[in-house]
């Protein structure tokens, strides 16, 4: 099947969680499929990084990039059109001609939008291609929370955009064949009658690469890390630095935290301290996860499945989290992870595992089985290619 997949940004470093996403799934597709691939990039695509992804189109690899004064004229018009801003960010008239003359001359069977953002380029398929979208995250349920914890000048504008883009979700579902998003969870908040026709595809974890490494050296009692410049990442970032530390460091005032991942917000980085360890972008994230003792994902708001709490289980690392992020997992509370709301409840829980090293190794090792099960890349690509086949 030749196969013409959308990107909003280049799959490569896998440093972001549709990043992630988009270059397994064409990892996996590619071995049975033609993959010509259009990926939207606002930022300089490094030879290294194009070659890490070529191998996987064989259709062609076309990459356009976004520069600030279109960005801004798109969101300028984007606003004034009714349109979510994110819609108008990535929108580009020359992009979109780039992507016409592809469709004419690749003539795909299928394709494959991934994300809401990228839907505006395809409105004028609808019914005349298969298609299929991925949306992936609910963005609109993302702003509308966050909306909620913002200073309350930006609440206005995240307020705006959740509403734009819960209309734009439900508007762009008819332009689409078949539709994917990461949860149940995520699924539910689809507001659009036929929400049900959504299928799960859910992320996978490469349990070979993700390995434990129980003779590495610990350096940190706790580790959290992922994209730190995105806002739910950052909120918790602070919340996990600012008020479940301290109450670990109660019953352990040795407990360090190290913080990983790229780009650190000005308040991440602000963090910094004798407890408190940012390291930024690292190489290879595994020899974060092998210096730790115990993982924590606080998360408060935002949407989808949480990528790190996947590689962190499979590290064998004994992980704690929040109800919002384990609703889209579905790890089984006490047995495969802990479950906190408070920072409390948290802060006991690290305490415990830290205490209780026996019961730390023995959750890590039900962690690991526990997305061995359940979180496989092959299998949920498949998913995939059956819809693409009917």
């Amino acid at each position: 099947m030749k196969l013409l997949v959308l990107l909003s940004r280049f799959p490569y470093p896998l440093d972001k969680g549709d990043k992630l996403r988009a270059f397994h799934q064409l990892r996996h597709l590619a071995q049975r499929h033609q993959i010509c691939l259009f990926a939207l990039s606002d930022e300089p695509v490094a030879e290294d990084e194009y070659a890490a992804v070529a191998p996987w189109c064989a259709g062609g690899l076309h990459v356009h990039r976004l520069h600030k004064p279109g960005i801004a004229a798109g969101m300028s018009q984007a606003l004034a059109r009714g349109l979510p801003l994110q819609v108008g960010y990535f929108y580009d008239p020359a992009a979109q001609r780039r992507l016409d003359a592809l469709v004419q001359e690749f003539r795909p069977d299928h394709v494959y939008c991934q994300l809401i953002r990228m839907a505006h380029y395809l409105r004028a398929y609808a019914g005349r291609l298969p298609m299929t979208l991925d949306y992936m995250d609910v963005f609109s349920k993302g702003m509308l929370r966050r909306a909620a914890t913002a200073p309350r000048w930006q609440r206005p504008v995240f307020a705006l955009e959740g509403r734009r883009l819960l209309r734009y979700e439900a508007a762009a579902f008819s332009w689409f064949r078949h539709h994917t998003i990461i949860s149940d969870q995520d699924r539910q908040l689809i507001q659009h009658p036929r929400r049900h026709d959504l299928h799960v595809v859910l992320n996978g974890i490469d349990t070979d690469f993700f390995q434990p490494q129980p003779a590495a050296a610990k350096t940190h009692e706790l580790l959290f890390c992922g994209n730190m410049s995105y806002h739910p990442n950052v909120d918790a970032a602070v919340f996990l630095a600012e008020e479940v530390l301290p109450l670990v460091r109660h019953q352990h005032p040795q407990a360090r935290l190290l913080v990983a991942g790229t780009t650190p917000a000005a308040r991440v980085q602000a963090l910094a301290s004798e407890a408190v360890t940012i390291s930024g972008w690292i190489e290879d994230i595994r020899t974060a996860y092998a210096a730790a003792r115990t993982f924590v994902a606080p998360m408060r708001v935002g949407t989808g499945l949480q990528n790190k709490l996947l590689e962190a289980m499979a590290m064998q690392l004994p992980c704690v989290t929040t109800p919002l992020a384990n609703n889209a997992l579905r790890g089984q509370p006490g047995h495969d992870l802990l479950i906190g709301t408070t920072a409390q409840e948290l802060a006991d829980h690290l305490s415990h595992l830290l205490t209780h090293l026996g019961s730390a190794a023995e959750l890590g090792q039900r962690g690991r089985a526990f997305v061995q099960a359940h979180y496989n890349w092959d299998a949920a690509t498949r998913q995939l290619e059956t819809l693409f086949e009917r």
